[in-house]
């Protein structure tokens, strides 16, 4: 696992750099269950195993798309701290992308680098390319160009 710190003025002269990584993060069918729960996503190839195991093309049940993504706020932290930063807001989403389902039982991380810096009023907006890496896939589960907004007042 890599952090990068710094500051909001700081920040900028990260544009262009690989950020860091997470620390790997298994995906249980509890968590895919829990997911199903929250959004009414009961979907047979995410939350019945026997099912999956049986029909699913991907022998077994995988992790919702959505959930996949839903990791980056509790994945983000360990990868860069804005130290002064009042609030971190998630501002929104471009290009999300789902390249690679996850199986149950899979280890996923994030990948982050730094693509732009605008100010905007009361910090600035950053945009990342985000990775989420499986283990030992060839091919990442998500990709997607999150966007935070590092205020100093609000």
């Amino acid at each position: 696992m890599r952090i990068t710190t710094t500051s909001i003025a700081g920040l900028e002269s990260f544009v262009g750099q690989h950020l860091g990584t997470s620390e790997w993060l298994e995906v249980t069918q509890s968590r895919v269950d829990t997911f199903a729960d929250a959004t009414d996503d009961f979907q047979w190839i995410h939350v019945d195993p026997e099912r999956a195991a049986r029909e699913s093309p991907f022998g077994g049940p995988v992790a919702h798309g959505y959930l996949t993504l839903s990791l980056l706020p509790y994945l983000w932290p360990q990868i860069l701290a804005v130290t002064d930063a009042v609030v971190a807001v998630n501002y929104g989403l471009d290009k999300v992308r789902f390249p690679s389902p996850v199986p149950i039982g899979a280890k996923v991380r994030l990948s982050a680098t730094l693509r732009s810096v605008d100010r905007v009023r009361g910090g600035v907006q950053a945009t990342f390319a985000a990775v989420v890496e499986i283990s030992g896939a060839a091919k990442p589960a998500c990709v997607a160009e999150p966007v935070y907004r590092y205020l100093q007042q609000i």
